[in-house]
């Protein structure tokens, strides 16, 4: 679960790669208003509903792609976890939920509740993301725990003050990648809240085995066959080597042992009587 960069995590890696090339590429080519929804003029106007399909395409500004890297990064544990097979299939079955409901509920529930004043929704698959931290929160434990002081107090407070009713904020080992989250959802506060809190909440739907269509269904299993030849036997080839080396180092002074000892144990009980007498002489005892 510590091994460093995206080893044992390809489809995380391929996602990541996606989204900031997809970036990158929307803005050198200077269509980023194809990606966004406004549902007025975009839907009820003009009746571009292609937009529901291409809106998690990619993300339209720097400081999102920026957190959306940094907290995929930090997902790709999920995928070591589960194995590629079960994550690509997660993926998929989640798609069209997080894919449909933000721009539906938006434009049917939403907006009218605001009084037309929520009409926009950003681009960028922050709802997929947030059905991954779902995921994260749900079976991924801490490791550890710290605390960072809000006030200041003398030596003699803080020493007889014992650390669990210290003043401060507690966090974990994980709190690093839910202020990331927090960050990407609150980045174009309101709209960026829909599409994160639809996630979380498909994400749990899924785990719970109540999201319609995504209870059996995986990816067919010679993704995983092709997984295990090739990704696993690159993950374990170094284990392999160097226990295949250490075998053979101990076998082979194993075999000069014996074959000394033999040799001696064997010269020994050859050894005839003119032999015997001779070594008497030569001083082999």
């Amino acid at each position: 679960m510590l091994t460093s960069g995206f080893t044992g995590a390809p489809i995380t890696k391929i996602l990541l790669f996606s989204i900031v090339t997809s970036s990158i590429a929307v803005s050198i080519a200077d269509v980023k208003y194809l990606f966004y929804i406004d549902v007025v003029p975009h839907l009820w106007r003009y009746k571009q509903g292609w937009r529901l399909l291409v809106w998690q395409t990619c993300f339209t500004n720097s400081t999102e792609v920026l957190f959306a890297a940094m907290t995929l990064y930090h997902l790709r544990i999920i995928e070591r976890l589960w194995g590629s097979r079960k994550f690509a299939s997660f993926l998929l079955l989640t798609l069209p939920y997080t894919t449909l409901l933000p721009p539906l509920l938006l434009a049917l529930i939403l907006r009218p509740l605001s009084l037309n004043t929520i009409n926009y929704l950003p681009a960028g698959p922050t709802a997929l993301l947030f059905a991954l931290l779902a995921q994260y929160h749900a079976v991924i434990p801490h490791v550890y725990k710290y605390r960072i002081a809000t006030s200041t107090s003398s030596s003699s407070s803080s020493t007889s003050t014992s650390p669990s009713s210290s003043s401060g904020i507690l966090f974990t080992d994980k709190s690093t990648t839910y202020l990331l989250a927090t960050q990407l959802a609150l980045s174009q506060f309101p709209g960026s809240v829909i599409p994160a809190a639809v996630g979380w909440f498909v994400g749990y739907a899924w785990r719970n085995e109540v999201l319609p269509g995504t209870t059996r269904w995986r990816v067919p299993r010679w993704w995983g066959d092709k997984e295990r030849a090739g990704m696993g036997g690159q993950r374990y080839e170094g284990l392999r080597r160097r226990l295949e080396g250490e075998a053979t180092a101990a076998g082979a002074g194993g075999g000069v042992g014996s074959g000394v000892e033999g040799g001696v144990d064997g010269g020994r009980r050859r050894r005839t009587l003119g032999t015997q007498i001779l070594d008497q002489f030569r001083g082999r005892f």
